[in-house]
């Protein structure tokens, strides 16, 4: 299993607009076969900081996930208001038990 963590820092004032954008790349990727897990966490003492942890069966299945229309989508409508680019961090889960 594959785990990519990605750190967002959305401008001040879009939150709204943030979280809106991301749940379409939320709703869509718990659909995709080869996702295990997706979870928007946001720092709860910076609520402009959110960090996406997601689990994919193996690389081909991130590889899916990225030419998805709704990752496209939301990554259209989340460039323009982060502060910078997305860092992604990624992991293998070696002890983990995912449905």
């Amino acid at each position: 299993m594959l785990v990519q963590m990605v750190h967002i820092d959305v401008k001040e004032g879009h939150v709204d607009e943030f979280i809106e954008a991301f749940r379409i790349n939320y709703e869509g990727s718990r659909k995709e076969e080869g996702n295990l897990r997706f979870d928007v966490l946001r720092d709860p003492e910076n609520p402009h900081k959110f960090t996406i942890y997601e689990v994919f069966r193996d690389d081909a299945a991130l590889d899916v996930h990225r030419n998805t229309p709704h990752y496209k989508e939301c990554v259209r409508r989340i460039d323009p208001i982060i502060t910078g680019p997305r860092t992604k961090t990624y992991y293998n889960a070696e002890m983990a038990d995912y449905l």
